[in-house]
């Protein structure tokens, strides 16, 4: 019996029963009473995790897919840092499904880790009053949550994030004063992250009197050579620039230029996202925009230490993108 079968039998949340064990002034009575009744007849007994006593020296990590190259390193910066901070990770591959999302989050709290660190914005929700996020809402009422390149509204909730739409929209009007004038916009998932990155690239496109001249959306996670071919079945484009949501998405574009025999940058200028090792293999090499990835498990790192140090609160922290040129833009 843990809190989990409790929160079911009751029919309420675990953060309820969360603040039913911290004795909160926030949960009615008759809710506490019933909870309490469920507690006693099962025989549960509350650990000193359940009533907010961090001992346990883990950390939970949850990604949608370890194999991305900007999550891998992530991963791989955050267990170096806190392995060093003398705590232990557990790694929790996701998947992009809502329901899998939930279901990483709850495994996770159920192996009664300190807090957890969610990288990726497939996990965020910019409206304030979105019920998509609640179960990060609640997980947050029972551990803290620390989210990298993400952002969600509410109490024990930390977020660090990139300013996606400002680093596009600067992205995008350097291409627009180096003459390009049919700029094509390249994504696959569809994620706070990716809009705000259409947002800066309309911005930008706005403000020289131009329109967006193609909305393309792959609907692939990751996939170079799909990409190249969804581009070619569009053989009709007429388009001088593209911009991508990410450096895989901007290495099938390179792939497509090259099998419609289109130089780069002259007969098209490219750009990607992220900053990733697929950059520099690619043909010429991949300008790009440096998403800041270091810079955000850093903020993470600093906010969960501060945390663990008994300071309390919530809030996000912007990290400023900036554009690396490459062989794929002419400016």
């Amino acid at each position: 019996m843990n809190i989990y079968d409790i929160a079911e039998l009751a029919g309420v949340s675990i953060a309820t029963v969360s603040r039913v064990l911290n004795d909160s002034p926030n949960v009615a009575e008759k809710t506490k009473l019933r909870v309490r009744g469920i507690m006693e007849e099962h025989g549960y007994v509350p650990s000193g995790f359940s009533r907010g006593q961090n001992a346990t020296k883990t950390i939970g990590l949850i990604c949608p897919d370890a194999a991305d190259d900007y999550m891998a390193k992530a991963v791989a910066r955050l267990e170096g840092s806190l392995r060093d901070y003398g705590y232990d990770c557990f790694l929790y591959c996701s998947g992009y499904g809502y329901e899998d999302c939930q279901t990483a989050v709850n495994a996770l709290l159920r192996c009664r880790v300190d807090a957890l660190i969610l990288i990726g914005s497939i996990y965020a929700d910019d409206d304030p009053d979105s019920q998509r996020v609640n179960y990060i809402r609640e997980a947050a009422a029972h551990t803290p949550v620390f989210m990298i390149n993400g952002y969600v509204r509410g109490e024990n909730i930390y977020c660090a994030v990139c300013d996606d739409f400002d680093a596009s929209r600067a992205a995008v009007e350097e291409m627009i004063a180096s003459g390009r004038r049919k700029i094509l916009f390249l994504a696959d998932m569809d994620t706070v992250s990716t809009n705000l990155k259409r947002q800066g690239c309309q911005a930008a496109l706005a403000g020289a009197g131009l329109e967006l001249q193609a909305d393309v959306s792959v609907g692939l996670s990751n996939q170079i050579n799909q990409t190249r071919d969804h581009l070619l079945k569009l053989w009709e484009l007429d388009v001088d620039g593209i911009f991508a949501a990410n450096d895989a998405l901007a290495a099938g574009a390179l792939k497509y230029a090259k099998r419609r025999g289109l130089s780069v940058p002259g007969d098209l200028c490219v750009i990607g996202y992220n900053n990733s090792e697929l950059s520099v293999c690619c043909d010429p090499e991949l300008s790009t925009i440096d998403s800041r990835e270091d810079r955000l498990c850093q903020i993470v790192i600093d906010f969960l230490k501060l945390h663990l140090g008994g300071r309390r609160g919530g809030g996000k922290v912007c990290a400023k993108g900036c554009l690396i040129r490459r062989g794929t833009t002419d400016f």
